[in-house]
């Protein structure tokens, strides 16, 4: 594909992100390239790499689209970044943008202005901090009541590609087992900080070319998700619930750490997430684990009990703001009327899991969001609304269940991106008394 082709197939695909607003980008991506065969990896790779700079970027992109007079739309923001990032000049976009054979139609007056941003940077001094760091404007302040001093660098994190963190499964084998199997691929990894069964690669690979992955040695898992699972401290014999289970990466974690014994039951609203969980849990090796669909409506699985678990994990569905250096689409998709639907949603969905928790037993709230009132907020009104549970400070429980130093100073957990290397991730550890 000529540079122009992939300029216009990176256009075509924003449009495609900006319309279909409830599936991932990079689905979207995938979709996209499944019906153009023709697109060689090199192509892939450079149209990939254009997507995301548009949508990691697009409010300083926008600041100075706006400024020159262009529109903010998917063709002005691709040829925003064209210049900015990729130096191109205003000849090579008219010899790109020419109409020709699966390139963008020529260039208009108003297009041609935008030619003064060749070699400049994205950022500026003039920048306020939501342009600067690329988030909507509304949302500076909740971030600053969480983040404080620290507010710009942990936002500027969230701008930077994730690494690709690996879990290994303790079912099938031990860390440095992997490591030597991964060696011998040259394969470079790292252990993680924080999780004892983590590695980090140290570039991004194709992971379903990995035997380790099919063979289900390790689990593709961001650090701090791992982290999580380890709070809830599962114990061989126990009766678990994973609440949110979805395709099933915490229940795998559990799995290993319940040595594949007791009762584990995988539980969510959705049956087709629950059925991505199956071949993942065959591959494992995990035979603990029963999986059940949740009621639309609220409620329990068929014969459920309540007070009947000794743990249940509740992973809930929130903004997503802890994951944005994974899916930059999310910090464009994500409006004030929907963060209030995340907050209702959340409070139900603790309080029915509660009810579940046996008398002594342990409940576990975790969001992947950097946002107080999906975080502490919640767990406040949780406790208010539910006297019969205390919150138990994560200090002590890491020392047993991570081991290291704990990166929390409170009696909650508070993993982030540009301090810890991890996603955004809150977490709450409660007992019912």
């Amino acid at each position: 594909m000529t540079p122009g082709a992939r300029a216009a197939a990176a256009i075509e695909i924003l449009d495609a992100i900006e319309t279909d607003r409830a599936r991932p980008a990079d689905r979207l991506i995938t979709t996209w390239f499944r019906s153009r065969r023709y697109a060689g990896g090199g192509d892939r790779r450079a149209i990939r790499d254009l997507v995301y700079a548009v949508l990691r970027r697009r409010a300083q992109v926008d600041w100075w689209i706006e400024r020159s007079g262009g529109h903010c739309d998917s063709r002005g923001r691709v040829l925003a970044v064209l210049l900015i990032e990729a130096r191109w000049g205003l000849s090579r976009l008219e010899a790109e943008f020419d109409g020709g054979q699966y390139r963008p139609p020529p260039l208009n007056e108003q297009e041609r202005g935008l030619a003064g941003l060749a070699g400049r940077s994205c950022g500026d001094p003039a920048q306020p901090l939501p342009v600067r760091c690329n988030i909507p404007a509304w949302l500076e302040e909740p971030f600053r009541i969480v983040l404080g001093e620290a507010t710009e660098r942990e936002l500027a994190a969230l701008l930077e590609e994730a690494p690709v963190d690996l879990r290994v499964n303790s079912l099938k084998a031990s860390r440095r087992q992997v490591m030597a199997r991964l060696a011998a691929r040259g394969i470079a990894v790292e252990p993680t900080p924080f999780a004892p069964l983590g590695l980090r690669l140290a570039s991004r690979i194709n992971l379903g070319d990995t035997p380790l992955l099919r063979e289900g040695l390790v689990e593709p898992q961001d650090e701090a998700s791992q982290v999580a699972a380890l709070l809830v401290e599962a114990q061989p014999g126990e009766s678990v619930v994973d609440f949110c289970a979805g395709a099933g990466g915490k229940t795998l974690a559990l799995a290993a750490a319940m040595e594949n014994r007791g009762r584990l039951v995988a539980a969510d609203i959705s049956p087709h997430r629950l059925a991505r969980a199956a071949p993942r849990l065959a591959r494992a090796g995990v035979t603990c684990t029963e999986q059940h669909a949740l009621p639309a409506g609220g409620g329990y699985w068929p014969g459920a009990e309540e007070g009947g678990f000794d743990r249940v994990l509740v992973d809930a569905p929130c903004s997503g703001t802890g994951t944005w250096r994974r899916v930059p689409e999310l910090r464009w998709r994500l409006g004030q009327q929907e963060l209030a639907g995340y907050q209702d949603l959340q409070a139900g969905i603790i309080d029915s899991a509660a009810r579940l928790v046996g008398p002594g037993g342990r409940l576990v709230y975790a969001v992947c969001s950097l946002l107080g009132m999906e975080g502490e907020g919640q767990i406040r009104a949780f406790l208010i609304r539910n006297p019969g549970f205390e919150v138990l400070p994560v200090r002590r429980i890491w020392a047993r269940a991570v081991g290291g130093e704990c990166p929390a100073n409170d009696v909650f957990l508070r993993l982030l991106p540009g301090r810890d290397g991890t996603d955004g991730f809150f977490v709450a550890v409660m007992r019912r008394r």
